[in-house]
């Protein structure tokens, strides 16, 4: 599905008709898109190490939950069917409650070094552990440690890439040392070579 058909409501519409921006957006919604996601955004999601998950409670308020773990820990099972592993936290329960009475779901995935955002709606499925354990081998997450409780399914309605504007650039420890990789190498040549003629004897004069 478009997914600014999606997104853009009656309500939403009405206010881009008020503040003057309806006309551009009105372009998206006529706008021919993929069905399903492409390369380009499986291969973003599985480079990523979290992402943000958006659920309504039965009180009518959005609750919004970071999801974390080791780089890829979110599964592509097809080009529109995303899974990850629920493992234990703080024990509150609200988004895997929140499902259980609306699976409607939203999430948000950032690549912060490269201001890079990718949004996507979905619907939600809890699958308990037991009940499908091929599914399970395909999330297994190998060398992390974690207790697993649970998987979800998101199966993909529609995706967008958001504007780079106001995305903060950030750096995990990782990419930071990657980064200077080649330079720390350098000091520790440096540092070596220093060592070597703090050693050398001093001739007499």
């Amino acid at each position: 599905m478009n997914y600014a058909s999606l997104a853009f409501t009656d309500a939403v519409r009405d206010m881009q008709e008020k503040l003057g921006s309806r006309k551009s957006y009105a372009r998206l919604e006529n706008r021919s898109y993929v069905d399903g996601l492409t390369e380009n955004e499986t291969g973003f999601i599985s480079d990523r190490d979290s992402f943000y998950m958006a659920t309504i409670g039965e009180n009518g308020y959005p609750y919004i939950q970071h999801r974390g773990g080791p780089q890829g820990f979110i599964k592509v099972l097809d080009t529109k069917q995303l899974g990850i592993i629920d493992y234990k936290g703080n024990a509150q329960y609200i988004t895997v409650g929140n499902i259980t009475t609306n699976n409607n779901v939203a999430l948000i995935m950032v690549d912060y070094p490269t201001r890079t955002r990718l949004k996507l709606y979905a619907k939600a499925r809890i699958v308990e552990l037991k009940d499908d354990p091929a599914l399970y081998a395909r999330l297994d997450l190998e060398g992390y440690e974690f207790r697993p409780e649970r998987m979800m399914v998101f199966d993909v309605d529609a995706y967008d890439w958001n504007c780079q504007q106001h995305i903060t650039p950030r750096y995990s420890i990782e990419e930071i040392n990657k980064a200077f990789a080649s330079q720390s190498k350098y000091i520790l040549q440096l540092e070596a070579e220093l060592k070597k003629l703090k050693e050398r004897p001093v001739a007499d004069e």
